[in-house]
């Protein structure tokens, strides 16, 4: 006798594997300062958000998606949807435009973000739309917006976000200037790498907004005290994201260290750290010796601060000997 033929309806494989992700997450404990983040994680369903990805096979990529004709394809990939793991949404000529975060990294930057009930939120990088429907369980519709520059991205994050009963204000642009038009924000977070901390969300900030971003490697959180002043820390974690479009990285790759690199220091992930807040700036050999100096620093003792009409990060004190300009 079937399970149905006995009274209980069948289960439903994409809420098994949502209900395994969340205990997941909840095992990590990122959203362990604010566990309301739990509830929309349980309710806003991933697979919709990701009807297709791409997973690297043999130098090249693999599509996977939701409605191929093969069973077993389906299953696999209903699995990597609800796997704790970044997931390839879109490429072109290679490059990949796009990405669903690391669901456990999304719930950690959520919980940093400290939004508060009435809180509005800008989020830059739309993506599939799924981060901005998490923002919409918690804060209502009507306090999101979210930006993307290619209307390809933000068309389909749109289209999936109203499939799920969500109209944020979903809006292409590029993010680095943000959304004057529906400004003041409370929060901003970002969910691609930054080349610099862009000025124009200062001038889009309420006094006291927070604002979330990965840059070098890391995550930044601002605390903006006026239109043209905010500081703050890195968290602890890393943060790999794809870069801002529409925006020019100046020196190399984060977290590739140069030539200049002592050897006993390129496998050192803190280090390279140090050198993609820094490229161009300090020497590879000089940043060994500080880093080992200052006894190989952790990315929370490092900060930026936006004042006066510039920029910079630095070692444990804003006004301290150890400051680098940033862009």
């Amino acid at each position: 006798m079937s399970a149905h033929a006995g009274g209980r309806e069948p289960e439903d494989p994409a809420a098994s594997a949502r209900a395994a992700l969340v205990r997941e997450i909840e095992e990590s404990g990122a959203w362990a300062a604010d566990p309301r983040w739990r509830e929309a994680f349980e309710a806003v369903p991933r697979h919709l958000f990701v009807p297709y990805y791409y997973v690297g096979v043999g130098g090249g990529y693999e599509r996977r998606w939701g409605e191929d004709p093969d069973p077993h394809s389906r299953e696999r990939w209903l699995r990597g949807v609800y796997a704790d793991a970044p997931l390839a949404t879109r490429l072109r000529d290679g490059e990949l435009l796009s990405s669903s975060s690391q669901p456990s990294l999304m719930a950690m930057m959520l919980t940093a973000l400290e939004v508060r009930e009435g809180n509005k939120v800008l989020e830059i990088g739309a993506g599939t739309g799924y981060n901005a429907a998490l923002l919409c369980h918690r804060l209502g519709e009507g306090l999101v917006t979210t930006v993307d520059l290619e209307p390809e991205i933000t068309e389909s994050a749109r289209r999936h976000l109203a499939a799920v009963g969500y109209r944020p204000a979903v809006v292409t642009g590029d993010g680095a200037r943000g959304v004057p038009e529906r400004a003041p924000f409370d929060r901003i977070i970002a969910t691609c790498a930054l080349p610099s901390i862009p000025r124009a969300w200062l001038a889009q900030c309420t006094p006291g907004a927070r604002v979330l971003a990965p840059f070098a490697t890391g995550l930044i959180a601002l605390r903006v005290r006026d239109t043209g002043h905010a500081e703050g820390r890195f968290l602890p974690s890393a943060a790999y994201f794809v870069p801002l479009r529409g925006s020019t990285r100046t020196g190399p790759e984060p977290g590739q260290p140069s030539g200049g690199t002592p050897a006993r220091g390129r496998e050192q992930e803190l280090l390279r750290f140090l050198l993609a807040l820094t490229p161009g700036r300090l020497d590879p050999a000089e940043a060994y010796d500080l880093w080992e100096r200052e006894g190989r620093p952790e990315r929370e003792r490092y900060g930026v601060t936006v004042a006066d009409g510039r920029a910079w990060a630095w070692l444990d004190d804003p006004g301290g000997p150890y400051t680098w300009a940033l862009p």
